[in-house]
């Protein structure tokens, strides 16, 4: 009763090697191949019925309105509709905030964001349902919006209560300090972009539930909405996700609506349904990273040591509260970064406003806290002519102090981390020769100048949510030594699934390609926590060790009794089970062996995380576990014509504790960092006056490319082990990484504060587009921004009158020029030239990135 499968190695094989790929090893990611050969199935690639049924939604087209009609009809009877869904036709539950109640599954009365869903088309194709939208004819009484931070401040109109962390006698501590320097600092939101869009399919069962596939980052909370929306119980709901093309925290509450609305349809008329999201709609319905104002006053000693801190850090969390109370906390959390404040106050604000309500996004929360320290940092420094690394260092935490919010700071190696990147990248060296040739562009009337920052980065981990650290898995061995792993986690391409395997395969040191790790289900781990909060590997690791452990434990317990010997001298060992001295066997001939004698080869594993507790009522305690390390130095060319920059090098030494998979953690820090830098330096959101999103696309939205990449790039992990109990000893590596890009726009703010030789700190803003880096070095050349022009007045009204035309009021339409004709020189008319006729027969794919027909 026993098989061998030609998918890995036979154990002839086995028996002359150690086993393959376990923790510590760069093994691929499990679907590499399938991603490079297009292969990997995704929510909207599996293979539907005739019958599917597809959504669309009709979204509102005003800020703030209450909605006095709506004609449907010629909604309903558009080509392939089968039906059109409202407020009203709701079965059950109609809130599904994640957190707190605020966000109605459809718009009853009053909408409040421009892109809110009025209405949903049910059809039989999706382009039928796309079109059958446009058809609707809606009636508002438009309101008064609340659109920026500002005006959220001015009205205290905030989504959440506002939150205070305080140590120390903060006025004191300023009022008795030398030197008191007040800054500010705005940043903007960030779109998730990821490669898959918003996506579910739902495909009812025959005894009355759902299957639920989507791409979340949190399948029991999409599981539990679709019930509670339908009206059944959790457990007639069966949520799956194999893996997601992306989700950055876009994913973890915002996947839950259209799952809801494809819940209610299949249970509506018991068939099933699908929607996705077009990438323009997915834009303007989901939520963004937190558009932060932050503002600080820090009294400092003459060598520029912090003494007190008064610090306002002010979120736009949209119009509803989604997951804005943690992510403002966290931002809270954050606002020291790596830097000791004997005396702190930090007030936290939630505002409120008529946008989509913004989310969960890579850092959450905790990169608008640190950039506003690093930003202080600098202002420090500079206010004082030094160098804002020194400046760093002597703020540095210490072991044995503790944060604003009493965690204590321990195995805090950053000062090692720090001086360690310092002098491999040559940061003096090349400090001096950059201030030298500054000096020089001055001189000589370049407008070139170069910029140098090495900052660091301190990251809490742990869900700040104490019930949310906890994860659970689900193991079976079969009798061929075959492993089946199943937990809590999901795959967003981050490489959670073969860090499972790599520990799985460990715990019984068998080759990696007999553990096989599946699609996330909550019919398999129930209760599970998002992946999020960079704790996938840490508690999912940790609840498949324990199921490892657990089979473990049977398997020793009875081979010791069947072949009496001590249980310590059986061995797991190099595919091989050791009996002592007196027998050994294949892994898959004692797990035969234990099958036959009816010990049981499955378990569940669980996990939770020790230590952690936070009492928000007194804003004081150890949320996170421990503390991921990391520093980045970055070199930076700007232009003081144009406010173009290049980044020139970037050098970079994390500490991921010890890694279990040195490839998968150096990729996720590489990836993190070109995010961050696309956050800071290029992406940037923009709403027209009536709160329309005007970066609506691919088309007016920029992320980073492979050309905005260093020109020269070097990652090293910074090779210890964690001091806590996590698994293996290793560190959580997903969102760190992201605010190691601040080294990035410091260097860009360095190059423009050289204007002014480095006496004073420039008004960069974030991201630091070139335009902004233009108008910050325009104001430290005390120019005026705004340039005097002969304006066309009528074209300008005729484009801003108050109708529904559509057009941004912002933005000035082209004008037509009057000999601008398109004409066909004569030698082209009629037909096609083409220089190397060749290269369409022969076309060299040497290089290319995919087939060289057309798609």
């Amino acid at each position: 009763m026993s098989h061998e499968s030609s998918l890995f190695d036979s154990y002839s094989i086995r028996r002359v090697r150690p086993a393959k790929n376990k923790i510590g090893t760069s093994a691929k990611h499990d679907s590499a191949i399938s991603h490079v050969m297009g292969t990997a199935t995704y929510v909207d690639d599996i293979l539907k019925p005739q019958e599917t049924l597809h959504l669309a939604v009709g979204k509102s087209s005003h800020a703030h309105a209450r909605v006095l009609s709506m004609d449907l009809s010629a909604v309903r009877t558009a080509d392939g509709v089968v039906d059109v869904l409202s407020f009203k036709d709701l079965p059950a539950k109609t809130d599904i905030g994640a957190v707190f109640d605020g966000e109605p599954l459809m718009v009853d009365e009053i909408t409040e964001y421009a892109g809110q869903t009025l209405f949903v088309v049910v059809a039989t194709n999706h382009r039928a349902a796309k079109k059958a939208v446009l058809k609707a004819i809606v009636e508002y009484e438009i309101l008064p919006a609340v659109l920026s931070v500002d005006e959220a401040l001015e009205q205290a109109y905030f989504v959440r209560p506002s939150h205070t962390m305080q140590r120390g006698d903060t006025e004191a501590a300023l009022e008795g300090a030398p030197i008191r320097i007040k800054g500010h600092i705005h940043m903007l939101g960030q779109e998730h972009f990821y490669l898959e869009g918003q996506v579910s399919y739902v495909v009812p069962c025959d005894d009355g539930g759902l299957e639920v596939y989507t791409s979340s980052q949190h399948p029991s909370e999409v599981q539990q909405l679709v019930a509670e929306v339908v009206d059944l119980p959790f457990h007639a709901v069966n949520t799956v996700v194999r893996r997601m093309g992306g989700g950055f925290g876009g994913k973890e509450t915002q996947a839950a609506a259209w799952a809801c609305l494809c819940g209610i349809v299949a249970k509506r008329y018991n068939v099933p349904v699908s929607m996705r999201l077009d990438r323009q709609d997915d834009m303007v319905v989901t939520g963004k990273r937190h558009e932060f104002a932050n503002r600080y006053e820090v009294g400092v000693n003459d060598s520029g040591q912090v003494l007190g801190v008064d610090m306002q850090l002010a979120g736009l969390c949209g119009y509803a509260p989604d997951l804005s109370d943690a992510i403002v906390d966290r931002a809270m959390f954050h606002c020291d970064n790596a830097y000791y404040y004997p005396a702190a106050h930090v007030a936290g604000h939630r505002c409120k406003t008529h946008t989509v309500s913004n989310t969960a996004f890579r850092g959450f929360g905790g990169p608008q806290g640190l950039i506003t320290a690093e930003y202080m940092m600098d202002d420090i420094a500079y206010s004082l002519g030094k160098d804002p690394l020194q400046v760093r260092l002597a703020n540095l935490y210490q072991n044995g102090q503790s944060t604003h919010y009493g965690q204590p700071i321990e195995h805090f190696d950053l000062a090692t981390i720090i001086n360690t990147l310092a002098e491999d990248c040559d940061y003096e060296s090349r400090r001096q020769h950059i201030m030298e040739a500054n000096q020089q562009a001055e001189a000589e009337g370049s407008a070139k100048r170069l910029g140098l920052a090495l900052t660091p980065v301190k990251f809490g981990i742990s869900f700040t949510v104490q019930t949310l650290n906890q994860g659970g898995a689900l193991v079976h061995i079969y009798t061929d030594g075959s492993i089946h792993i199943n937990h809590g986690g999901t795959e967003m391409g981050q490489g959670l699934y073969i860090k499972i395997a790599q520990i799985v395969a460990n715990e019984f040191d068998v080759d990696l390609d007999t553990v096989k790790v599946s699609a996330t289900r909550t019919d398999k781990v129930p209760n599970t926590s998002p992946t999020a909060a960079s704790s996938g590997t840490d508690i999912n690791g940790k609840a498949a060790q324990n199921a490892c452990l657990t089979i473990k434990g049977r398997i020793v317990e009875f081979a010791a009794e069947h072949f009496d010997v001590a249980q310590e001298d059986i061995r797991f060992e190099r595919n091989h089970v050791y009996i002592g001295d007196k027998e050994e066997f294949t892994f898959a001939e004692m797990v035969q062996l234990a099958y036959e004698h009816r010990i049981s080869l499955s378990s569940t594993g669980y996990y939770k995380t020790p230590k952690i507790f936070y009492d928000r009522s007194e804003a004081w305690g150890r949320p996170f576990f421990y503390f991921a390390l990391g520093a980045s130095c970055s070199e930076v060319e700007i232009d003081t014509l144009t406010g173009e920059y290049k980044v020139l090098r970037c050098d970079i030494l994390h500490d991921v504790g010890q890694s279990i998979n040195p490839a998968i953690d150096i990729g996720q820090i590489e990836g993190g960092f070109v995010q961050g830098m696309g956050w800071l330096t290029a992406e940037e959101l923009t709403w027209d006056k009536k709160g329309n999103l005007a970066s609506n696309s691919a088309a007016n939205y920029k992320i980073p490319t492979a050309h905005d990449l260093p020109k020269q790039w070097q990652v090293k992990l910074f090779d210890r082990k964690n001091e806590e109990q996590t698994i293996y000893n290793s560190k959580a590596v997903g969102e760190p990484p992201l605010m190691l890009a601040a080294s990035v726009w410091c260097a860009i703010n360095n190059a423009v504060a050289s204007l002014v030789d480095y006496k004073k700190n420039p008004e960069l803003t974030m991201p630091a587009t070139p335009e902004a880096v233009l108008k910050a070095v325009m104001r430290m050349q005390g120019q005026e921004w705004e340039i005097e022009a002969k304006v066309d007045v009528d074209t300008i009204d005729s484009l801003t009158k108050d109708d529904d035309c559509g057009i941004d009021d912002d933005r000035v339409m082209p004008q037509q020029v009057p000999h601008g004709k398109d004409i066909n020189p004569p030698e082209v008319e009629g037909q096609q030239v083409d220089d190397q006729p060749e290269a369409i027969e022969h076309p060299n794919v040497a290089g290319a990135r995919g087939p060289a027909h057309s798609e």
